[in-house]
């Protein structure tokens, strides 16, 4: 099989201080989304899926709960020699974490000498979006470049807030990587619009191991793949770019096609959250020919209990997950997650709800993100008040209220 010349490399050491505060207790990429799923389930599924089955997991910061997930939901068959493993900072080197993301392959150039694969994939661990990697790859082999680089098409007015690569004529091979240019310029067949790089690429792999061993003497070098080692390459005339417009998915609609989310931020967290949730969703979770794979408890259906009056346990236009029970309460535009309780007449709008969140009798919720094991008291005004709730809580620029893991919360 083709893919098992290929090794795949995920990077999850990332800190994730923009999603503070729930990644006070963990990895970014160990972050639940969308109910039943963490955020590194969606690059572990795009590989798996595309048959590259022989995964690595670089983590680094509070990874206890990012390794615990993979360790329970991402067990490949050992004895056809498939594997995701999750690998901490060894120091191999050295008594020193990683200085950046090319440092942290470097540091773990062993893991590449073990396999000796022909390519090396390495993804980023954080971003909502569903792709056939093989399509990359195959493109990536034919042109025969050192490196292929996913960009997805973004507006020009956007330019300033994305790594931006710039090509020939031609559209295929990188002559310029830019972070956040003020005066980048539009594609050759789209002026309007410029390729910004998802965080995602292909190797050969020598290619690779040199430029890391090059980059790891530059006394100057931020040690960063997008800021030193892509512009390096670039430089030797061997980087090309992957256009993700042209990735097909099997089961994807025009609607959903092409969809990809930073959700690096909590209002981009948050907003990707809302995505799922319309009568025709921007991302379909519901695409069982390109699944998002992830472990589940042995949990019992969600439950609408009571009907008398205005007592009624109702969702609507909401996902809600195994174990739920609604008691009476009514949840609208929202997503519940395992184990979460909404009490008689209380409400829930426009909210994320972790797992096992309890909303008391009467309380009412509007647009926050409740992080696991919180209780919202009987009565309780969340996110009426957003003055007084900035004395509690976090509190994005748009609105959106946050309380973190295990927060104490007061009427």
């Amino acid at each position: 099989m083709r893919s098992r010349r290929v090794l795949a490399v995920v990077l999850a050491g990332g800190e994730g201080k923009r999603l503070m505060p729930l990644t006070a207790d963990r990895a970014k990429p160990a972050v639940p989304f969308g109910g039943m799923y963490r955020l590194i389930d969606f690059v572990l599924s795009n590989l798996a899926n595309g048959g590259y089955l022989k995964i690595v997991v670089l983590t680094q910061y509070k990874n206890h709960s990012l390794d615990r997930h993979i360790s329970r939901t991402w067990r490949l068959s050992a004895m056809l020699g498939n594997y995701v493993t999750p690998v901490p900072a060894q120091q191999r080197l050295g008594p020193r974490w990683f200085s950046g993301s090319a440092d942290a392959l470097f540091q773990n150039l062993n893991l590449i000498y073990d396999e000796m694969p022909e390519h090396v994939i390495v993804f980023g661990a954080d971003h909502i979006y569903r792709m056939d990697p093989r399509q990359m790859v195959e493109q990536h082999e034919q042109s025969g470049a050192d490196v292929t680089v996913a960009a997805i098409r973004q507006p020009l007015s956007l330019a300033d807030q994305f790594g931006v690569i710039e090509t020939d004529p031609q559209g295929r091979r990188i002559v310029a990587f830019r972070e956040k240019p003020k005066d980048a310029v539009g594609l050759a067949d789209s002026p309007d619009e410029v390729y910004a790089s998802m965080g995602n690429y292909v190797f050969k792999t020598q290619a690779m191991i040199d430029a890391l061993r090059e980059d790891a003497l530059d006394p100057t070098s931020r040690h960063d793949l997008g800021g030193n080692i892509i512009p390096m390459m670039v430089k030797s005339g061997g980087a090309d770019v992957y256009d993700f417009a042209h990735n097909i998915v099997p089961g994807s609609t025009e609607r959903d096609r092409g969809y990809w989310r930073d959700v690096g931020t909590l209002d981009a967290y948050y907003e990707a959250h809302m995505d799922l949730i319309s009568a025709h969703p921007i991302f379909n979770l519901y695409n069982d020919k390109w699944p998002i794979h992830t472990g589940h408890d042995p949990l019992p259906p969600a439950k609408f209990v009571h009907n008398e009056g205005d007592r009624v346990g109702r969702a609507l236009d909401s996902l809600v997950s195994p174990g739920v029970i609604v008691s009476g309460g009514t949840a609208v535009r929202s997503i519940l997650s395992p184990k979460v309780v909404l009490h008689s007449h209380s409400l829930v709008e426009d909210s994320v709800l972790m797992e096992n969140v309890k909303i008391g009798r009467g309380a009412i919720v509007r647009k926050a993100i409740i992080d696991k094991n919180v209780v919202i008291p009987d009565g309780a005004r969340i996110g009426f008040d957003l003055e007084h709730d900035r004395t509690r809580f976090a509190l994005t620029r748009s609105g959106v209220v946050v309380i973190g893991k295990n927060e104490i919360v007061d009427r």
